[in-house]
């Protein structure tokens, strides 16, 4: 019996066990309702709210927004910003490392994330400086994981610097 056949059968026979009723959902749709969103890092929470209008995040997948009642979903995301519009129009921007983000069906939204900065925290002129010495270590004679972290570090310190321009 193939296993396609085997699944079709096993869900004839044990209806119960499958009680939540399957949901279709289309795009998110724009209504009142608000985010309850979450950032945190491993060792404290760095923003909470429930009164969140939309969150804008770096998916690697492209960039994303997020509303109230928007499809459920995991996203791994990349060095970006993450913008958070609250109610009344008011801005917050952090610039993460990468992490993941997570979107509940009861408009929820958590965002671990390992390292994760208030964007007025960054001057561009010290980041313009930190890639010219990273520069010099990824183009070096150094040890391969000197090398290999310091290409790391440019992939993040020039999309920070894409950031604050």
């Amino acid at each position: 019996m193939s296993s396609l056949r085997f699944a079709r059968s096993a869900l004839r026979a044990r209806p119960s066990a499958f009680r939540a009723p399957f949901q279709r959902r289309g795009y998110a749709e724009a209504v009142p309702d608000k985010l309850k969103l979450s950032l945190a890092l491993p060792h404290q929470t760095i923003f909470k709210s429930t009164g969140v209008v939309q969150v804008n995040i770096p998916a690697e997948s492209g960039e994303m927004g997020v509303l109230a009642n928007h499809v459920p979903s995991i996203e791994q995301l990349k060095p970006g910003l993450v913008e958070i519009v609250e109610e009344g129009g008011a801005n917050k921007k952090f610039f993460l490392s990468g992490g993941f983000a997570v979107v509940q069906p009861d408009s929820t939204l958590s965002i671990n994330a390992v390292e994760a900065f208030p964007l007025e925290d960054f001057s561009a002129d010290a980041v313009k400086s930190q890639i010219a010495e990273v520069q010099k270590i990824a183009s070096g004679s150094g040890s391969e994981q000197d090398i290999a972290e310091a290409k790391i570090e440019l992939e993040v310190l020039e999309t920070l610097q894409a950031v604050l321009k």
